[in-house]
């Protein structure tokens, strides 16, 4: 009788304990640090439609700004400039849009589908001619044109702005015709990375922020700015985003001298002029 009157009393008091842990969530910390009410705080989601060239300066800005607002969760969607485009045009969901160029921005502005207001010209990067750390030597354009160079990689130019801005470094220098049979189109500026990195390529075409992230490679030459159009990177809310308010904070905090300080940390300038 008394054994069963003690396992019945156990019974009681392990019931009371489980009630009491659930009420209070074990004391879990969130992410501000404060113990939880056992209520989960709600996040709001801001997605970010951004160049791929800002895959490593993003991850690290991320990081960054959701430990000062976690209640900010940042979703990057990152691609080519054009194909994002499209993606938008399209109806994907985006709040925030950050292009490698500025046609691309331009495009969708006279489709009314951006916040013209919010519109800033965030950075601006180099175009530089890479090659495998132990590849051919290039000391000038018209080296591509010789024998040891057989594969150089750039961007569609109709959708990676670098791949534009390599045409058109190439058209002005009267070499876009003479290496037609040489030339290797990547989706994205990335993908020319790659490319160079396993050696698929002799030499690529990329942004002087890609050289940081690249292994067993080398910048053979940088591209002088008068043989193509200035490279930049305009930022906007979109017209249709869901978390406007939130897009434009991040917005400005990409532009603030924190957001600035990291983008320079990953080889890019300031958009400012």
């Amino acid at each position: 009788m008394k054994a069963h009157f003690l396992k019945k009393l156990a019974a009681e008091a392990l019931l009371a304990l489980l009630v009491v842990l659930a009420a209070t969530g074990c004391g879990h910390q969130s992410g501000t640090g404060k113990p939880s009410t056992g209520v989960p705080q709600k996040q709001k989601e801001v997605i970010v439609s951004a160049a791929i060239s800002l895959k490593d300066a993003l991850e690290q800005i991320k990081k960054n700004y959701t430990e000062k607002y976690p209640e900010v969760k940042l979703t990057c969607n990152l691609g080519s400039s054009g194909s994002l485009q499209k993606q938008i045009e399209q109806g994907a969901p985006a709040d925030l849009f950050i292009s490698a160029g500025a046609s691309q921005m331009d495009q969708l502005a006279a489709k009314g589908l951006i916040d013209t207001a919010s519109r800033i010209t965030l950075l601006g990067n180099e175009l530089v001619l890479i090659t495998p750390q132990n590849g051919p030597e290039i000391r000038d354009f018209s080296d591509l044109a010789g024998p040891a160079v057989k594969k150089i990689a750039l961007g569609l130019p109709d959708t990676v702005p670098a791949g534009k801005y390599s045409q058109e470094t190439l058209v002005n220098l009267k070499l876009w015709d003479r290496l037609q049979p040489k030339l290797v189109m990547a989706n994205n500026v990335r993908q020319v990375l790659t490319y160079v990195e396993t050696g698929d390529v002799d030499a690529g075409f990329v942004y002087r922020s890609d050289v940081l992230a690249g292994k067993n490679i080398r910048v053979a030459l940088t591209v002088p700015d008068n043989l193509h159009k200035p490279i930049v990177y305009p930022a906007a809310v979109l017209k249709n985003a869901r978390q406007k308010d939130e897009a434009r904070k991040f917005l400005n905090y990409l532009a603030s001298p924190e957001g600035m300080q990291v983008f320079e940390e990953y080889g890019f300038k300031s958009g400012k002029k």
